[in-house]
């Protein structure tokens, strides 16, 4: 069959601009024995993607030419694997396309999608990998205790906003970094967070010390850079710093230099947080999660496109910093 995908023309210098990608069409072979058709139904804007693009991603890289890879929801349309039925929707390594034959290598990352999720475009955000990156970093890394000070970067996005509200259901004191005051608001107003700074308007490392006076009990860092380094000069004693993401670098800024000094006088705990490493535990927090939401004690923000050909304008936007909570785009084939 015919198919219509999106290619990779050119290594991003720096932010990714609509000349990178391409817009085309492919020829995709039927299933075979053991494999399954499926139709794509929404694709995740992911900031790793960025990572991937420059080769510097653990998974493996995108090149000129490529197919850009990509996580999505998809439905079965003609299925040779028991595993797999017709109907369902599942969660899946498509790419970037219409149309997808899911094989033998990429049919055990895939998991299905439970049908009481609405709407079913959590499953790649909420209460997908970001939902996932987000209770790992809060269940197993941060060791949280109620009335800590929390502090989280990129605070309106889908693992930030979240990450942030488990720690305000636990009964922590928590404070946003985002940019743009419509942003904040959201973290402040919807989200529940007690406090959000513009980091784009207001002086970081001064707006730190006034809303945490005693300094910081968990950094939750999504971005890198002078937002770490802001973040780190006002720990608490025995706090914790959790790096998540890089955003900050992903468009090739420098990397990231943690001040050693400032996290010995802390007697600081830093750790790597690596969603693949939790992937056994996404029934769990889709069951916790799930449930935190259908009460209203837990809020998720969405960014809906329509359209293949949007995908490209999503993911620049998405590294631009100018999306609204988690990017997600629905495709009308």
């Amino acid at each position: 069959m015919q198919i219509q995908q999106i290619i990779l023309t050119h290594t991003p210098q720096g932010v990714p601009v609509l000349s990178d990608f391409a817009l085309g069409h492919a020829h995709l072979p039927g299933p075979q024995s053991g494999e399954v058709l499926v139709r794509v139904y929404a694709l995740s804007m992911d900031p790793y993607l960025r990572s991937a693009m420059a080769g510097k991603h653990l998974s493996a890289s995108i090149h000129p030419g490529d197919l850009v890879r990509g996580e999505g929801l998809v439905e079965v349309i003609e299925s040779h694997d028991l595993r797999m039925v017709v109907g369902e929707k599942w969660v899946a390594p498509c790419g970037w396309r219409t149309h997808a034959v899911l094989d033998a290598q990429s049919i055990p990352q895939c998991r299905r999608v439970d049908p009481q999720i609405n709407p079913i475009s959590l499953a790649l955000g909420g209460l997908g990998m970001p939902g996932l990156t987000a209770w790992a970093g809060f269940n197993i890394l941060s060791q949280a205790q109620p009335h800590q000070t929390w502090v989280v970067s990129a605070a309106s996005g889908a693992v930030g906003a979240t990450v942030g509200q488990l720690a305000r259901i636990a009964g922590c004191r928590v404070i946003g970094i985002a940019g743009g005051s419509e942003k904040c608001e959201w973290v402040t107003r919807i989200a529940g967070f007690n406090d959000c700074i513009d980091y784009k308007n207001t002086p970081l490392t001064t707006a730190l010390k006034q809303l945490c006076p005693k300094g910081i009990d968990v950094y939750f860092d999504n971005v890198g850079g002078e937002v770490l380094h802001a973040a780190i000069e006002n720990l608490a004693l025995h706090a914790r710093v959790i790096l998540c993401g890089l955003m900050s670098q992903y468009n090739g800024a420098s990397p990231s230099q943690l001040n050693a000094g400032s996290l010995i006088r802390a007697r600081a705990t830093v750790r790597g947080l690596v969603v693949y490493d939790h992937w056994q535990h996404m029934q769990q927090m889709t069951k916790e999660l799930g449930a935190y939401y259908r009460a209203g004690q837990l809020h998720f923000r969405e960014e809906i496109q329509h359209g293949l050909n949007q995908v490209p304008a999503a993911f620049c936007r998405l590294m631009r910093g100018e999306n609204q909570g988690k990017s997600v785009v629905l495709l009308d084939n």
